[in-house]
């Protein structure tokens, strides 16, 4: 039983071997035929046509480089190609040659490729010193070319480095920096194309401009972030939001501006510290400028005890705070009711300043110490917050003894002081020396137009 496997593989061994030569050599058959030349053979074989074809095949490999070494014979229309060639195309192509005379009936290509060293190297040899030759020819024509480009280029940055026309288009000197920019980079491309049409080299622009197209586009991805900042520098200096010295808010960070460069928001907070945002972020960020209108409201809360009498405490609230000099009759100080704590009322006061001309600070800070000082000698209690504590004998008052009667006199003294000096004033000289320091890359300037 074990015997038909065995002649079954041997079938299948002689099947294969038998059909695999005979597939190959109906390939190479096929290979062959391609090449050969077709048409209709005749019946009477002529010597002087083989011989005409022989001398018509020999007379163009003549003309034609690499088959030097190449010999023909023909003999009744058959044509034997013997001898050696640089490469294999070449004697592929001898079939196409050959094919293309009439009378041919087949072609025996036996030319192979030519393992001669000496042989090889000639035609190298020839390519080098033609080519040199053109270079050599071919430089009087380059430095007319690179002279142009150098003049154009020259031209283009002597036109950059004018401040006149460009400082006067330009709404700030970044901006007027990037129009040189664009004027010496309109000059590069404009004489690099004057002298590849000279080089009559016109077509390379194409793939320089695609080039450097392609090689921008991956470096923008590469520094996305380094793009949107320049932009967003860009935008911030031609909207202006805010001007220098001017007390912002972004993102939680609260200075006075101290410069726009091309890259950062530079703050000087109230701590006397450098805050620098990204103008990136600032763009995009909500911005709160509290110097850019005059007048400004403060806001302040009072606690009041809960058996105070509410309207009568109001009303000398908003007594107080209408008599206050810096405080602006329009809009008018207003005060209000807010809510009822565990044990106060609170009382809630605004009133507005001009604080281009007043310290906002400085103004809030007197009207909290005057409010409390008129509620206090009116006899209205503002206590402390009371806690019960278990197993106290009984509740704790929190009732305040009233004042003594020299320090109630001394109160009803005290009189309404106008606040007519920035306390901000310090802070501001900062900024100022600071921007006088380095004036060039600030891009703010106090007369632009503002957004």
């Amino acid at each position: 039983m074990r015997i038909y496997p065995i002649l079954l593989a041997l079938g299948l061994v002689l099947v294969t071997g038998l059909t695999l030569p005979q597939a190959a050599l109906a390939q190479t058959t096929r290979a062959q035929s391609a090449d050969q030349p077709g048409g209709t053979i005749t019946v009477e074989d002529d010597a002087s046509r083989d011989a005409a074809i022989a001398l018509r095949i020999r007379g163009i490999l003549d003309e034609l480089e690499g088959f030097e070494d190449v010999t023909v014979t023909v003999n009744a229309g058959i044509v034997r190609l013997r001898g050696t060639t640089l490469d294999s195309t070449a004697a592929a192509r001898l079939n196409e040659i050959a094919g293309r005379v009439e009378g041919v009936v087949a072609i025996e290509n036996a030319v192979s490729e030519t393992t001669d060293v000496a042989r090889r190297l000639n035609p190298a040899v020839a390519r080098f010193n033609a080519r040199f030759w053109q270079v050599v020819n071919f430089l009087p024509l380059a430095a007319v070319a690179c002279v142009l480009f150098v003049l154009v280029v020259m031209l283009g940055f002597t036109l950059a480095r004018l401040r006149r026309p460009w400082d006067r288009l330009a709404p700030n000197a970044f901006i007027s920096d990037i129009y040189r920019q664009i004027i010496r980079l309109v000059f590069i491309v404009g004489g690099l194309v004057i002298a590849l049409d000279i080089l009559g080299a016109t077509a390379l622009l194409s793939t320089i401009l695609g080039a450097a197209g392609i090689i921008g586009l991956a470096i923008g991805f590469a520094v996305r972030d380094t793009v949107e900042n320049f932009i967003a520098s860009i935008m911030l200096s031609i909207r202006q939001p805010f001007r220098p010295n001017d007390t912002i808010e972004i993102d939680g960070d609260i200075g006075n501006v101290i410069r726009l460069t091309s890259r950062a928001t530079i703050l000087l907070s109230f701590d006397g510290n450098h805050i620098r945002i990204p103008n990136a972020t600032v763009f995009k960020s909500r911005i709160v400028n509290y110097t850019r209108n005059d007048s400004r409201r403060f806001l302040f809360d009072l606690g009041l005890a809960a058996n105070s009498d509410l309207a009568q405490a109001r009303q000398i609230a908003q007594d107080t705070l209408d008599a206050l000099p810096f405080v602006l009759d329009t809009p008018a100080a207003n005060v209000w009711i807010e809510g009822v704590g565990d044990s106060t009322i609170t009382l809630r006061l605004t009133a507005w300043i001009a604080q281009h001309e007043t310290s906002f600070v400085a103004a809030r800070g007197e009207a909290i110490r005057l409010v409390k000082t008129a509620l206090e000698t009116a006899g209205i209690e503002m206590p402390e917050p009371t806690y019960r504590l278990a197993g106290m004998a009984g509740p704790q008052s929190s009732t305040r003894p009233a004042p003594p009667p020299v320090l109630r006199e001394a109160v009803q003294a005290v009189g309404v002081q106008a606040v007519g000096v920035h306390a901000e004033t310090e802070l501001e000289r900062i900024v100022e020396d600071e921007r006088q320091q380095e004036q060039d890359k600030d891009l703010l300037k106090p007369n632009a137009p503002e957004e």
